[in-house]
């Protein structure tokens, strides 16, 4: 006969809803968890999933939807979002669509199929009546989606203030190098490119705003088109991890000094740039806040709170200083 709830109770000497609290994650005292653990072996109990799921129609249960696996910016939210939903007594199943519009549908009906109880997307052609008509809570991580709650950082003051610094110390050819057009995130930071340049009534060369994927590939590949240039940009800004990562890569291919030959402004990660020899300037997101505003979101609107909704929370970027800036007189 299987060992039910029940048991470990008695086993054990505490109360049904203690064992609940630590089955589903919850923070019990250290002696309990210990006593707990221990029942939970010798009595080899097993939860089951199914029949608290009927009980209490919820399977405790996240579905994170990204773009890719492979991007650090999106792991490592990831890795900072599990403890805190754990802490809420729910799980995760991540998935990638794979930059596939029609496989980002056929994941969130996969997501729906599990019956689980919300969901954190990272859309890319998904509308909001798509995503509204799955009957779940949706909180959307670093796009926006009108009509939806989102947690994004503020894109365009990121790249605005940066591009502005370079502007005062007398940069005039700043290249930049973007994701897709579609994408909030991408959107946002060229719209804060031209405020900068609008603000102090300077010319825009396009030739210089530089657009791809939020990838390696795309990186390199402007890189290159930036450096090909007559004459060259005197700083370049970058709007991704990856797109960072290909930039110093075709930048250390033509044996350039950063920043003695080219200022470079990379973004989301500064540990990468050090195995370069040479960190550079970054905009850092705040990686730990994002998790935690979605999190908490999530988890109100999983527990039927719906006041304020849409709720759009815009978190601040930081930028991380590791050369100043070089003056071009």
């Amino acid at each position: 006969m299987a060992t039910t709830i029940k048991d470990v109770a008695q086993y054990t000497g505490l109360s049904i809803a203690t064992i609940s609290k630590y089955i589903n994650g919850g923070n019990v005292l250290e002696d309990n968890r210990k006593r707990i653990g221990e029942a939970i072996e010798v009595l080899d109990y097993k939860v089951n999933y199914a029949a608290r799921s009927l009980k209490t129609n919820k399977t405790m249960t996240v579905g994170i939807l990204l773009p890719s696996l492979f991007t650090p910016f999106f792991s490592l939210i990831c890795a900072y979002i599990e403890p805190l939903l754990k802490s809420h007594g729910y799980s995760m199943i991540v998935c990638s669509y794979h930059d596939d519009p029609i496989e980002e549908i056929s994941k969130l009906k996969f997501l729906q199929a599990l019956s689980i109880d919300g969901i954190v997307a990272v859309p890319t052609t998904v509308t909001a009546d798509e995503l509204t008509a799955l009957k779940i809570p949706v909180v959307l991580m670093d796009r926006n989606v009108p009509g939806l709650d989102s947690v994004v950082t503020d894109n365009i003051n990121a790249v605005h203030d940066v591009v502005e610094e370079l502007i005062i110390h007398g940069h005039r050819r700043i290249g930049i190098i973007l994701g897709p057009p579609t994408v909030t995130t991408a959107y946002e930071r060229k719209l804060g490119y031209e405020r900068a340049f609008a603000d102090y009534n300077l010319p825009i060369d396009e030739s210089l705003i530089r657009i791809g994927e939020y990838d390696i590939a795309t990186g390199y590949r402007e890189m290159i088109e930036l450096l090909n240039m007559k004459p060259l940009p005197t700083a370049v800004v970058v709007s991704s991890h990856d797109i960072t990562v290909g930039a110093i890569m075709a930048a250390y291919e033509r044996k350039l000094k950063i920043p003695d030959d080219i200022y470079f402004v990379g973004y989301d990660e500064e540990q990468i740039t050090k195995v370069f020899n040479a960190p550079v300037t970054t905009v850092l997101q705040p990686l730990v806040e994002i998790a935690q505003s979605v999190t908490e979101l999530l988890v109100k609107r999983m527990n039927g709170d719906y006041s304020g909704y849409p709720q759009l929370n815009r978190l601040k970027t930081t930028l991380l200083r590791h050369q100043p800036i070089s003056k071009i007189e």
